[in-house]
């Protein structure tokens, strides 16, 4: 593709714009791919318009048989290893097809091949025949960029090299692969050879477009990424989230509550799901809102946004990770419901704060802007009965005569590992809670790896503690109103219910006595953490005297193994013996 005369300004435009609408991207409910056929002239039209393409030229598929949606590349791509040669590194790929965009300069082949090499300080990709090797097409990797479209579709820009001042874009390959395994190689064959270069080379001065490798696929296993995707990809689990009414009901409050901070603004529907945000903040008047999904469920969000045709004009479904794709314009507003368990469970935090240094304007807003995450003792007899009976199954001597109790003990441990999911009575809880605060508009991403909060709460009622209850509230902090959603014990009941983690040494303590602890997690690769709880009684206050000896009680937690006790519906007892906690015990926090 030749461009002349053209600035890069305008041009950006269309490496921005015209690439999402190329790639993997559902506008008004079509699907738009390279690699599919278009339901709509929409691409081809735009092609044309262009780039003075017919028709026909811009829907035309590759040799292999694979429809291309626009004049692109297809490849099928072989990783060869090549020895390396001195003062030469060369990755191969063999492709089977490659049709470029309309050119006056570049030349098609019958039989490409791709090479990426290093020598003498210059980093160069070739695309050349197969049996002619003096036939190439070089893009100069110190002015060439990777825009990934989709998981297995891409555009290369190269600048030109007599352009250095004026920046034009001279050069654009459209790139469509089999797979994803196959995407990734040449991503990463990619970056090794853009790694020797020194980003202070770059002619180009728009360093966003620069290409940088997923923090997502860095730190999260494959395996519990496939199986988060596919979850959030099927229907009946957006409909178990559209049916938790107090979350729904909170998030369109948010925001037509605050319309004006949507009229006229530009939003990012970060993790859209269903995309039902999204329809909120058009209906809230955006002028345009981005959905960014990564899960199969973007092809559903494109549905439901096309059977609402007065919003879907406004409305542009992305399918990908807010950590790779890109966007042509920043947000005004991000917008998104990142919370797990225990608010951070999943991760998906950091892919919110992730999409905030990349897309949010510094003065843009950010609904929900932060959340806080709530800790108090608890009492509950039945609970710690029922945990530690779950293990007698091992307590049998003769099993088909075998002795199981040697399995008892790990068994019991097991359990107690197991932080329990459910909806509890807030008279249950021995102390006023205590808050950590995370304000998502300042948290860095390395923040939230490793959270440690202090624990010190003072006894109302003398009883046994069990262990440690948690529950979180996040904030959407509007210009007109400010709207709190809340997962309380004693409040309406959410889809995240609340958490308790038990201790399989409960503490005796008196009225008055302190507590000391610590509430320690620390983030895994499987899109979890891993939470430490220590608690102590301190020979401090006005019950102290009758408190007996120091004790200390720890236990180490899975979240992402939890005891799913809200599947397995039970009555509240209150037959333990323990006061009701005043009125002031749980925050109202439509007060704040």
């Amino acid at each position: 593709m030749a461009v002349s005369n053209v600035s890069f300004v305008v041009l950006a435009t269309f490496a921005c714009a015209r690439i999402i609408l190329a790639g993997d991207v559902i506008v008004s409910g079509q699907s738009q791919g390279l690699g599919q056929q278009c339901s709509t002239n929409i691409i081809a039209d735009e092609v044309k318009q262009m780039f003075s393409l017919d028709k026909a030229a811009a829907s035309t598929a590759c040799s292999c048989g694979k429809p291309l949606g626009m004049a692109g590349v297809c490849l099928k791509t072989e990783p060869v290893e090549i020895p390396q040669r001195q003062n030469e590194k060369e990755h191969e790929f063999l492709l089977a097809s490659l049709s470029q965009l309309p050119s006056t300069s570049s030349p098609s082949f019958a039989s490409p091949v791709a090479r990426f090499f290093l020598l003498s300080g210059i980093a160069e990709l070739h695309i050349h025949e197969e049996l002619e090797p003096k036939r190439v097409d070089s893009f100069d990797l110190r002015t060439t960029q990777l825009f990934k479209l989709s998981p297995v579709q891409a555009v290369c820009i190269s600048a030109s090299p007599e352009a250095k001042e004026k920046t034009t874009y001279s050069t654009g390959i459209l790139v469509q692969f089999r797979n994803e395994k196959e995407c990734s190689s040449f991503y990463r064959a990619f970056e090794l050879a853009k790694k020797k270069l020194s980003a202070q080379d770059s002619d180009l001065p728009n360093k966003i477009l620069s290409l940088s490798k997923s923090t997502f696929d860095e730190k999260t296993d494959p395996s519990s990424a496939k199986m988060y995707f596919h979850y959030y990809g099927q229907l009946l689990h957006q409909q178990n989230m559209l049916e938790d009414y107090v979350r729904t009901e909170a998030y369109y409050a948010a925001v037509t509550e605050n319309q004006a901070d949507f009229v006229g603004r530009v939003v990012v529907d970060v993790g859209a799901g269903s995309g039902i945000l999204s329809l909120f903040a058009a209906q809230a008047g955006a002028k345009h809102v981005y959905a960014v999904e990564a899960s199969e469920m973007a092809e559903y969000a494109s549905k439901l946004i096309a059977g609402n045709p007065l919003l879907a004009q406004r409305i542009t479904v992305v399918k990908g990770k807010a950590e790779e794709i890109e966007l042509p314009e920043k947000a005004d507003i991000l917008i998104s419901e990142p919370m797990g368990t225990l608010l951070v469970n999943e991760r998906m935090l950091e892919s919110y704060v992730i999409a905030r240094d990349r897309f949010l304007v510094p003065t843009g807003k950010m609904f929900p802007t932060l959340g806080r995450m709530h800790m108090a003792p608890f009492c509950d007899q039945n609970l710690y009965v029922e945990i530690a009976n779950n293990a007698l199954f091992w307590q049998q001597e003769a099993f088909y005569k075998v002795d199981l109790t040697p399995l008892h003990e790990p068994a019991s441990q097991e359990y107690f590992s197991q932080p329990v999911v459910d909806a509890f009575d807030e008279r249950l809880l021995v102390a006023q809670s205590i808050s950590h605060v995370i304000d998502f508009k300042s948290v860095k991403e390395e923040d939230l790896y490793e959270i440690d909060i202090p624990l010190r709460f003072i006894c109302t009622n003398g009883s046994q503690i069990h262990g440690l209850a948690c529950w979180f509230d996040v904030l959407f902090n509007g210009s007109t109103t400010k709207r709190w959603l809340t997962t309380a014990p004693g409040e309406p009941t959410t889809h995240w219910y609340q958490v308790r983690c038990v201790l399989s040494q409960p503490l005796d303590v008196m009225p008055g006595q302190e507590i000391t602890g610590r509430l320690h997690m620390i983030a895994h690769s499987a899109q979890s953490y891993i939470i430490h709880v220590t608690m102590s009684t301190e020979l401090s206050g006005p019950g102290a005297d009758q408190g007996g000896n120091p004790q200390t009680s720890s236990a180490k937690y899975n979240l992402k193994d939890p005891y799913l006790r809200m599947l397995q519906p039970k009555g509240f007892s209150l037959a333990q013996d323990h006061k009701p906690h005043h009125d002031g015990q749980i925050q109202s926090l439509t007060e704040h």
